[in-house]
């Protein structure tokens, strides 16, 4: 019997590859003006590191690692890569001489999940990471380098979804708030949300059912779960966006799908993605070396999926095919043409 493709894999063909490379030197050419520099991690790590990182109680984590086995190692493929990074940044001491580490990556992801438009098993990122600093005008030059990308990319018609977090104290607060409120629709809630509630409750906002998502959209205690200072820094990440002039709106039930977020979080939307509609997503992550080595770093990071990318860039998009024909006739030309191609 013929064997095919895995579920929830794609061949990239010789006809499409064109779009993905121009993709990916139009984003080294853009990351390469705001100083970033690459770093390739392997694509499967300890299992430990995410546990310790995503959360136990994730999406990802519960349900959507492809984990293995290999004598003594528990491993896995690499669901994604800010974890990874961390890992790597602590490991090989990347913040010694240096206040501010600017990095970005190119690469192979791995979720064990229905595969959809725009969503695969193994699916791209194009990343970046902001290691070292706790300042917001951070928030602003990362964003504002994602509305770069974008728009190098000829793609339009995108819009940015902001919210915060805010501290880890904020979100002790932010969770207690959504308790409060959600329990008095618990019954209304699908199976999974109602165990959320208890489990991990921010995971609610992310839910698909139509039904939960009426009961999120309906409330509305805005930012007052948010401190003096983290406050301060999210009107300045906004005024900065407006400075800028990026699209944006404000989304009070936006969350990310990982623990390790914190602050400023962002989601950008794209209409021809349909139902799955993200581009990409990024935000704050102040607290992931915290739990990774019990150091105070400050970061801020997003990564966009290649392959909604290539949904929504123009289909012109693409690099130069052939350029160059050599058409001979006889033994000699042959030769000849040989030499002469090989040359140009």
């Amino acid at each position: 019997m013929f064997v095919q493709v895995p579920r929830g894999t794609k061949d990239i063909l010789p006809q499409e590859i064109g779009a993905w490379q121009e993709a990916e030197r139009k984003s080294r050419h853009i990351l390469s003006l705001y100083n970033y520099q690459e770093i390739r991690t392997p694509i499967f790590e300890n299992v430990a590191l995410f546990k310790r990182s995503l959360g136990d109680t994730t999406e990802i984590v519960k349900k959507q690692m492809f984990v293995f086995k290999q004598g003594e190692d528990h491993l896995v493929l690499r669901p994604e890569a800010t974890a990874s990074i961390a890992r790597a940044y602590l490991e090989n001491n990347l913040g010694f001489g240096v206040k501010l580490r600017k990095l970005f990556y190119i690469g192979p992801m791995f979720r064990a999940e229905r595969p959809q438009k725009g969503r695969q098993r193994q699916f791209h990122h194009i990343g970046v990471e902001a290691i070292g600093s706790f300042n917001p005008n951070l928030d602003i030059e990362v964003i504002g380098l994602a509305d770069h990308l974008l728009k190098e990319l000829g793609i339009s018609d995108y819009k940015f979804l902001v919210n915060s977090l805010g501290c880890p104290k904020d979100k002790i607060k932010f969770s207690d708030l959504l308790k409060e409120e959600l329990s008095k629709h618990k019954d209304k809630l699908c199976k999974d949300c109602r165990l959320r509630i208890n489990q991990n409750i921010f995971r609610v906002l992310d839910c698909k059912n139509e039904q939960c998502i009426r009961i999120v959209s309906g409330l509305g205690f805005g930012h007052k779960y948010l401190c003096a200072d983290c406050k301060d820094s999210f009107v300045l990440v906004v005024e900065g966006l407006k400075r800028l002039n990026i699209n944006y709106e404000l989304r009070e039930q936006l969350v990310r799908g990982l623990d390790y977020y914190s602050g400023v979080v962002f989601e950008v939307t794209h209409p021809a993605l349909g139902a799955q509609d993200a581009l990409g997503a990024g935000g704050r992550y102040d607290y992931l070396f915290k739990e990774l080595a019990d150091k105070e770093i400050g970061a801020v990071g997003f990564a966009f999926g290649q392959e909604r990318l290539m949904l929504a860039m123009p289909k012109n998009n693409q690099a130069v095919g052939l350029k160059v024909y050599i058409v001979t006739l006889g033994r000699a030309a042959t030769e000849k043409g040989m030499e002469l191609s090989q040359k140009i």
